[in-house]
């Protein structure tokens, strides 16, 4: 069975690679992230799409969700502009964003917009500027689970809700087998696992069950896991690395972390026709359906968690980079163009599909690509 699963999870790996589609990290230095780089100019054409310019060190840190793209992102662009070394520590999104406005990153990588107070307080690192919302690129949240001899299963917004609040704790419920009349499901206990951390993958799976589920979760959305007890674990691959460890248990985690861990995901009963799996394709079809909601050259987006479309999986989270729109350090500027202009390129791009990840729509990618020509 495990290697079937295998097969199908390539396939919808392989065809996500006909999405089209541009994300971009944006950047904002800090004195602190300077390296020995220069000015913007002087770029020195490098292959495969990339403009080299300055040297030395770039930092930042924030969200594990996109950690597996830009660790690609790094190994292909230091490949060919080695004088420049990139940085990406995966603290999770709500620690990437406080390093960020303690200036001591070049951008945070976060899966949830910036808060009112969060760009307030951005001005005092971003001379003259404030911190935008870039996103970088979208991907489906995956549930994982574990339980021998089930390799299929459906749920819905309610009866994750009910699961994750410790309503629903055997996997022979009532409430999965009516889903699930063909699965022979055991009796094993039901071990939900949450991320430890400030997360922007629990900010997302926390507003979809407070939208799509009211009246069974009764918590805010936010990046702290509000339900109190149970297990927990550090990062997507600290709650992927426990659900593949532990007979019964149950998480959310960026796609690429099931496909690289071989861990059956849930598919979405969401009131269309069919139950719809979690896929890069799928992901993409909610996407198209986000609004953007930021000003200016704000790209803030807002996704619809309760969509039923035939094909769109709502349970999805947009990856953003907080950036300065101005007040780059000058000693940075070259760094952070130079990278961002690599994985707006569509040799960076050409990598996501495999990784597991959703494009941008063209229209959003293009946006994205003139804000970030325009950092300063």
């Amino acid at each position: 069975m495990k290697l079937l699963r295998t097969t199908r999870r390539r396939a919808v790996a392989a065809g996500s690679l006909a999405l089209t589609g541009a994300l971009v990290l944006g950047a904002c230095g800090s004195d602190d992230n300077t390296g020995t780089g220069g000015g913007t100019g002087g770029a020195q054409a490098a292959p495969g799409d990339v403009d080299c310019a300055g040297s030395g060190e770039l930092l930042a840190s924030g969200s594990s969700a996109q950690k597996n793209a830009v660790d690609q992102w790094v190994s292909d662009y230091q490949s060919s502009c080695p004088d420049v070394t990139v940085n990406y520590k995966a603290t999770g999104s709500g620690a990437g964003i406080q390093e960020f406005l303690q200036g001591k990153t070049g951008f945070a990588g976060s899966d949830s917009v910036l808060k009112p107070e969060e760009v307030e307080a951005s001005k005092k690192v971003c001379k003259d500027g404030e911190a935008i919302n870039i996103p970088m690129l979208g991907g489906p949240i995956a549930v994982g689970y574990n339980v021998e001899g089930v390799d299929d299963l459906v749920l819905d917004s309610r009866t994750l809700a009910r699961i994750f609040t410790g309503d629903v704790t055997s996997w022979d419920d009532p409430a999965i087998a009516d889903l699930n009349p063909d699965a022979d499901l055991p009796d094993t206990k039901i071990q939900p696992v949450h991320r430890s951390d400030e997360s922007g993958t629990t900010d997302n799976f926390t507003r979809y069950l407070a939208d799509a589920a009211p009246g069974a979760w009764p918590h805010e959305p936010g990046k702290k896991w509000p339900v109190p007890g149970g297990q927990s674990a550090d990062g997507s691959a600290g709650v992927s690395a426990q659900v593949n460890q532990s007979e019964g248990a149950i998480s959310y985690f960026e796609l690429s972390y099931a496909t690289a861990n071989d861990i059956d995901t849930v598919r979405l009963d969401t009131g269309a026709a069919e139950p719809v799996e979690a896929t890069s394709q799928n992901a993409s079809k909610a996407i198209a359906a986000a609004k953007v909601t930021g000003t200016g050259s704000d790209l803030a987006m807002r996704l619809d968690y309760t969509t039923d479309a035939a094909g769109a999986y709502p349970l999805t989270l947009l990856t953003y980079e907080i950036a300065c729109d101005t007040g780059n350090a000058k000693g940075s500027l070259a760094k952070v163009k130079s990278f961002l202009g690599y994985t707006a390129s569509e040799a960076g791009q050409s990598k996501l599909g495999r990784l597991g990840y959703a494009p941008l729509p063209a229209e959003v990618a293009g946006k994205v690509r003139t804000t970030v020509e325009s950092l300063s």
